[in-house]
């Protein structure tokens, strides 16, 4: 197990001061035998998602921006001992080189799992390129990150842990902590039956993505109004809802009910802030010109609780983010930008008025659901402090 300088020989003396004096009663962690919310468990000891939506049958019958169409194939099949594992792992800041930083960091349950800035921050302290996405849905997206580049949970969530700039750990330094760890080992075991030896790097990622494919919000007063109940809406959000599936503002065509996206690649024109150079996004990850500068997008499920807006945090509010598509595609792009980039037809000029604009952000609040928000664990396995804790004050500094 490594050690990084104060922070980890400090800790082993304060639980070593702890245990001295009798402070410490807390019982041993234990993994969770039930599912989440929104989950029951199959004929196999698997968690399996259950919604209404599993009464729509086609992704396709009822029309693009349709209120009762199915959901696409989630992630699921973990068990509760694996899905409770990676809750521990999530919030556990010993998956970073630096120990202060975990996935909860950038994606915090009390931010959307966003974290409310514009550029995330890593462990160097330096400003990142692009925004934090949310996880919320994560389970059914068929590609991660902006730029698309990672087709599943597992393979995304290499990219952040082992990044200088974002966690700043590497794959020998992350086993090491884990296996220096009595209570990871034991819960490791407990979660992935029958294998004897120490904890695994695969068995690490299955964890966390068994964790996140759990993050669902499918319960929004929008959802209850899909479902048939017309009073979760008022007639304000109606007209909202409206606008948002209309022919003149297209946003449906792309941010596609149930979901909020249609999961593909989109070349809007967004203009980087501060005067930054144009950011490639998939352009440049699949070598595509007709890609350059276009992201995926984005759902707009809890999209209010998310703010900033885009993949550089262009836009601090809904409205701001509105106005911008109703101002036409690229209208705010330097001409060079303007030039090298092949803009996605849908965004054109819907010029929406300032009332317009009013009810479909209205809208847009109706799609917050955080019933199934997890809980932050009170301890986790390394010792260190859960992201999101306060910070335990060590024996002889309480002033």
């Amino acid at each position: 197990m490594r050690f990084q300088g104060r922070s980890r020989v400090a800790r082993a003396g304060w639980i070593a001061a702890i245990a001295w004096c009798g402070c410490a009663t807390a019982q041993p962690l234990e993994l969770a035998s039930h599912c989440p919310p929104g989950f029951a468990i199959d004929g196999k000891g698997r968690c399996e998602l259950q919604s209404l939506y599993d009464n729509y049958e086609s992704l396709h019958d009822a029309g693009v921006g349709g209120l009762k169409t199915a959901l696409p194939p989630a992630r699921e099949g973990f068990t509760p001992q694996q899905i409770d594992l990676g809750r521990f792992l999530f919030f556990d800041p010993v998956l970073s080189g630096t120990d202060d930083l975990s996935c909860a960091s950038c994606h915090h349950p009390d931010l959307g799992f966003a974290d409310g800035r514009p550029r995330s921050i890593g462990a160097s302290g330096a400003v990142v390129a692009r925004s934090a996405p949310s996880l919320w849905n994560v389970g059914f997206q068929k590609r991660l990150f902006w730029d698309a580049r990672a087709a599943s949970l597992e393979e995304q969530m290499r990219g952040p842990l082992y990044d200088p700039d974002e966690m700043a750990t590497n794959p020998t330094e992350l086993l090491a902590d884990i296996n220096g760890s009595d209570d990871y080992q034991r819960l490791f075991r407990v979660a992935f039956p029958g294998h004897d030896g120490p904890p695994t790097l695969e068995q690490v990622y299955t964890a966390i993505a068994a964790f996140q494919s759990t993050l669902i919000s499918l319960n929004s007063r929008y959802d209850q109004y899909a479902h048939g109940f017309a009073g979760a809406l008022t007639e304000e959000e109606i007209e909202g809802l409206n606008v948002f599936r209309s022919f003149v503002a297209r946003c449906a065509e792309c941010h596609t009910p149930p979901l909020f996206t249609n999961q593909q690649i989109a070349v809007i024109g967004v203009a980087e802030p501060d005067g930054r150079p144009l950011d490639e996004g998939a352009g440049a990850v699949f070598d595509n010109p007709t890609w350059r500068g276009g992201f995926k997008v984005p759902s707009l499920r809890n999209i209010a609780l998310t703010a900033p807006y885009m993949h550089a945090g262009s836009f601090a509010t809904l409205h701001e983010a509105a106005r911008f598509y109703t101002l036409g595609r690229g209208h705010a792009l330097p001409d060079a930008d303007k030039q090298r980039m092949i803009l996605h037809w849908h965004i054109w000029e819907p010029d929406l008025s300032d009332r317009e604009i009013d009810r479909l952000v209205d809208f847009l609040q109706t799609l917050t659901d955080e019933r199934f928000k997890p809980g932050i664990p009170d301890r986790v396995p390394s010792g260190l402090t859960p992201v999101g804790r306060a910070p335990v004050t060590p024996p002889g500094n309480e002033h």
